[in-house]
């Protein structure tokens, strides 16, 4: 791969990653999808940024569990099919003029929403001492770690 394309696909990973952060805080935006995503840029661009977010003590647990095919935390499932229909309608009623263009727009987020329903809801559980599908620091030192 050539170094431009490298630099931009690090470039979108990041900007993916800094909009992931957003979504920890901002309940709109979702996060699992923007770290995903990340992941997919770093993978083909960066080994060693993908090691750092897939081992990141806040973000890892996301990808983490979608890739361990534990889920998606209900939250973040909500937010993104709420974002989803949200562009998805502005796109509709504003942005595109074609019938058969919103109807394109209409049959791809009906396919994304059920791909979403379909991915298994994360639930983390009590006894296991995770924090998003990870330990807890604390949990780790009483451990020994």
């Amino acid at each position: 791969m050539n170094r431009i394309a490298r630099f931009l696909l690090i470039c979108l990973g990041t900007l993916c990653v800094a909009l992931g952060v957003v979504g920890i805080f901002v309940p709109i935006l979702p996060t699992t999808p923007f770290l995903l995503l990340a992941a997919f840029c770093y993978a083909r661009s960066s080994q060693t940024v993908l090691n750092w977010l897939l081992t990141n003590h806040w973000l890892g647990a996301y990808i983490k569990n979608y890739r361990e095919g534990r889920g998606i935390p209900r939250r973040e499932k909500v937010l993104t099919i709420f974002a989803l229909w949200l562009t998805i309608g502005f796109s509709t009623l504003y942005a595109v003029s074609v019938w058969w263009g919103r109807l394109v727009l209409i049959v791809v987020a009906i396919g994304v929403t059920v791909h979403l329903l379909r991915i298994r809801t994360f639930r983390p559980d009590p006894e296991s001492h995770l924090v998003n599908g990870l330990r807890s620091p604390e949990q780790q030192q009483l451990d020994g770690e």
